[in-house]
């Protein structure tokens, strides 16, 4: 179960696993089972909206596999290391390898297992690892098709942009929440000032380096309506802003991909999108492949 909201009437349910997700309707007398990462077994009918709700009980150790509930990278976790680790070895900025040993030194387990989102892309266990390498990696292989583009800077800031998820977000059992400071700050806050604070213990981190990454950081939503307190107004900014933009709509469609129905290929409307999404009919062969 990922999300209960209690209403006078009627309890509206998220219910999740690998899958997909599905809103359900449930009566009070379900109360006593309802909670954020409870596993639970479901009897319902489904509706045009929502699956209405008969019975509902606690599900017991043994009854289930973990790895049925939650959703996960496309990749071996394992790989992704090995990946990320041979692209910090392509930095030659020697003061830009110091600040990504220092941060990941700090903080790589986080980095590793934590969501890159509460719902709309890559909102599971490694997804900002996941969402972070593929930016990164995007960047890297771009950079050198433009003129003057610092391919340094912005692979760096391409690794940390989203670093101040780790702060945001709580995985517990499953269940993705915002944590209170990232509720009363916002992640782009909490990752400037992580970054932020380890420049200022590496001696001798030109300013304007500091200056270039942070600003990556800073801008990386693209727009102040979207949560920055900047708009991009570097090369490197933008490119990073473009990348992770693309990156997050791309894993909008897996999300939505997941929750079809079999025969469907629209997608109900989705926020992240601003409409609905199509999947052209394809052989299951090439579909296991993806």
């Amino acid at each position: 179960m990922r999300e209960v909201d209690r209403h006078p009437d009627q309890l509206k349910l998220v219910l999740a696993d690998r899958s997909g997700t599905v809103p359900a309707l449930a009566a009070h007398a379900a109360s006593e089972h309802c909670r954020p990462g409870e596993v639970v077994f479901v009897t319902g009918t489904f509706t045009s909206a929502h699956l209405k709700v008969h019975s509902l009980r606690r599900a017991h150790d043994g009854e289930y596999a973990h790895a049925d509930l939650h959703d996960g990278p496309a990749h071996d976790p394992d790989q992704m290391e090995r990946d990320l680790r041979e692209l910090l070895g392509t930095i030659q900025d020697p003061h830009l390898r110091a600040l990504l040993s220092a941060v990941f030194a700090e903080s790589w387990s986080g980095y590793r297992d934590a969501p890159a989102g509460k719902r709309y892309h890559h909102a599971y266990r490694h997804g900002l690892l996941e969402h972070s390498l593929t930016v990164a990696q995007s960047v890297s292989a771009i950079s050198a098709m433009f003129p003057g583009i610092d391919r340094d800077v912005a692979v760096a800031g391409a690794l940390l942009h989203d670093i101040g998820k780790l702060d945001a977000y709580e995985l517990r059992v499953g269940t993705i929440s915002m944590s209170d400071h990232g509720r009363l700050q916002g992640e782009i806050v909490l990752g400037y000032y992580r970054v932020r604070r380890t420049i200022e213990r590496l001696d001798g981190f030109p300013p304007g380096l500091a200056q270039a990454v942070l600003h990556i950081i800073l801008s990386h939503h693209g727009a102040l309506e979207h949560g920055s307190p900047v708009v991009p107004c570097t090369r490197e900014a933008t490119l990073v802003h473009m990348i992770d933009n693309l990156g997050g709509r791309l894993g909008s469609f897996d999300r939505l991909e997941k929750q079809l129905r079999a025969g469907e290929q629209w997608s109900a409307w989705d926020k992240a999108l601003g409409g609905g999404a199509y999947f052209a009919p394809r052989p299951d062969a090439d579909r296991q492949a993806a």
